[in-house]
């Protein structure tokens, strides 16, 4: 169970860095919030997603897939909470702004599903 969990989060910790890198050098524009923050936040949702799975699967394995729904719609929640001063406080969002939103979020959103399905369906 641990070396998952250190397995995941290595791939996690490559993905923020490589996906950061390349997305910091590609806007040119100054953003209305910050883009690592972004990152940070989809980064740690996706390895506490995770670890949350993976010790429910331990105890309860019928309840693994309810306990991935449940943590998605709280980092959804947390996301909303956390960021909307920047985001809902600017009626008009950039072209570029939206990208950057939705951008680390499917790219933590699909590490994050493949791995917890990887872990679903090796139990």
């Amino acid at each position: 169970m641990v070396k998952r969990i250190l397995k995941v989060l290595a791939l996690i910790t490559a993905l923020f860095a490589v996906a950061y890198s390349i997305h910091n050098l590609s806007i040119t524009q100054t953003l209305s919030f910050s883009l690592l923050g972004v990152y940070l936040f989809h980064a740690i949702g996706a390895f506490l997603v995770y670890v949350v799975v993976e010790f429910v699967s331990d105890h309860l394995p019928s309840q693994a897939g309810y306990a991935y729904l449940m943590m998605m719609f709280f980092k959804m929640g947390a996301f909303l909470l956390i960021f909307q001063s920047n985001i809902f406080a600017n009626e008009n969002l950039l072209q570029v702004e939206r990208i950057a939103l939705v951008v680390p979020l499917l790219l933590f959103l699909m590490l994050e599903a493949a791995t917890v399905g990887l872990l679903l369906n090796s139990k």
